[in-house]
């Protein structure tokens, strides 16, 4: 049987999308917490330092008031389920949080959810730190398909897609440079980082 060939990426949104995108989660964020002070951004290693960077930018524009809000980031190598199966090998990052996660309010922060896998991750090692009061889930793209059940509390974007094709996200310090990719059959077998969001 012959494998399916892949194709070229092709642009699934553009900079002013996902800036909407990016608005769209700090919306929801003021919606529940109209004083985000108290607030603790994590995002998930890889892409996960600027895209913080960008909803806390939003969320002051939009309340109105510079915010300097307690940011990290979490390495999930360790805590993934299927690291045995990766076609890739996994490039560990240090786990960045300089704050104690001890009954805080946690926002996680991910590019992409497909299968629920790296949240459930992303979840176990901030335990591994403490016990936060609350963890919610903002995603940038929602592009469904879920293996555990896993939703996010605040979604920036929603991209319908097959289960062999891959979500890039690729955000610069430029927002203007920003940009999703959709691809069909980048990994042919097992689940790589990339696959199994």
């Amino acid at each position: 049987m012959s494998q399916a060939l892949a194709s070229s990426p092709r642009i699934a949104f553009n900079a002013q999308e996902i800036a909407m995108g990016i608005d769209r989660l700090a919306q929801g964020v003021l919606s529940r917490h109209s004083d985000p002070n108290g607030l603790a951004l994590v995002g998930v290693h890889t892409g996960g330092d600027l895209l913080v960077r960008r909803v806390e930018e939003a969320l002051g524009r939009l309340a109105g008031r510079a915010l300097n809000l307690d940011k990290g980031l979490v390495d999930i190598t360790f805590y993934r389920d299927d690291w045995s199966r990766m076609t890739q090998t996994p490039r560990v990052r240090a786990t960045q949080i300089s704050f104690d996660v001890q009954g805080r309010e946690l926002v996680l922060i991910d590019d992409v959810i497909f299968t629920g896998r790296t949240v459930r991750s992303a979840l176990e090692a901030l335990f591994a730190l403490g016990r936060p009061a609350r963890v919610e889930l903002a995603v940038l793209v929602d592009r469904s398909h879920r293996e555990f059940p896993i939703q996010p509390d605040y979604v920036g974007l929603e991209l319908p897609t097959q289960p062999h094709q891959s979500v890039n996200v690729f955000v610069f310090v430029e927002p203007e440079r920003d940009y999703v990719t959709l691809e069909d059959h980048k990994y042919q077998t097992g689940h790589s980082p990339e696959v199994a969001a």
